[in-house]
């Protein structure tokens, strides 16, 4: 497994390219970075100094490669590389997306190539999202992890030997809700509302809850309410420079951040 995945997402991308590569003028290419006050994800905080994240992105006929990354100023956290593959049909109004997380301060000794479930830093996401339409503003979006570093479930049997010892992948979930609206200024405004539904495993009533439902807390409920608010300062004649604002709430850690960012 240390290069199986890898390896899928670049036949994926070659065979989508393969098809009908005399048609090279209908590539892009796209090379951006944003620089956070904070890092700050599905109602969780990854970094408590700002934040630069590039991204580059190649795109085909409704597929799209990319690489994303978040490093912090004082480089001891938030270190995360990611790779990803998405296609969008329906006219954009549908999209299905596969994530590998890779966070090297965290996880495995740096160590990106091994993919052994058992040791590996890598974490893997797939995902079904509704785009909303022009007349239907409304997005949703479904995301479980299904192979790497979740949260190990726990044995719940208290008459095996492995009694609360961790059994398999957690398949941490999220559920998001999204509404969006622009203002007469040109302001782009998204609403959002982000659900954790795991729940943790009862073993028995003498010992209650066991486990964790993942990455997003220990129990099921609302992690990531707020919203973000973008729109372009006037720099010149030429060029316009994009900002953005974040009102983060999460219900269920009593947390609140307040973000701010640019775009290059």
């Amino acid at each position: 497994m240390k290069t199986k995945f890898t390896i899928a997402m670049i036949a994926l991308l070659v065979s989508s390219l393969g098809a009908n590569a005399q048609e090279k003028d209908s590539v892009e290419t796209s090379i951006s970075c944003d620089l956070m006050s904070r890092y700050v994800w599905r109602g969780s905080q990854y970094s408590r100094t700002p934040s630069i994240q590039p991204c580059f992105e190649l795109s085909y006929k409704g597929f799209v490669f990319g690489t994303w990354g978040a490093y912090s100023f004082n480089g001891a956290e938030g270190a995360e590389a990611d790779l990803y593959v998405s296609y969008s049909f329906a006219k954009e109004m549908f999209s299905v997306l596969v994530t590998d997380y890779f966070l090297p301060n965290e996880y495995s000794d740096n160590n990106y190539f091994e993919y052994c479930e058992e040791h590996t830093g890598h974490l893997l996401e797939g995902t079904l999202s509704f785009n909303g339409t022009e007349k239907l503003p409304l997005s949703f979006l479904v995301a479980a992890n299904f192979y790497g570093a979740d949260k190990k479930k726990l044995n719940d049997d208290p008459n095996s030997p492995d009694f609360n010892q961790p059994t398999g992948n957690m398949y941490s979930a999220y559920l998001e809700l999204g509404y969006s609206l622009e203002t007469k200024d040109g302001t782009s405004i998204d609403i959002f509302a982000g659900f954790a539904p795991n729940e943790p495993k009862k073993a028995n009533q003498a010992t209650g809850f066991i486990g964790e439902t993942g990455y997003y807390g220990k129990y099921m409920g609302f992690v990531n309410i707020g919203f973000k608010a973008e729109m372009e300062i006037k720099i010149s004649s030429e060029y316009n420079l994009p900002i953005n604002f974040s009102l983060i709430t999460n219900p269920m850690s009593e947390n609140v951040f307040l973000v701010f960012g640019i775009s290059l």
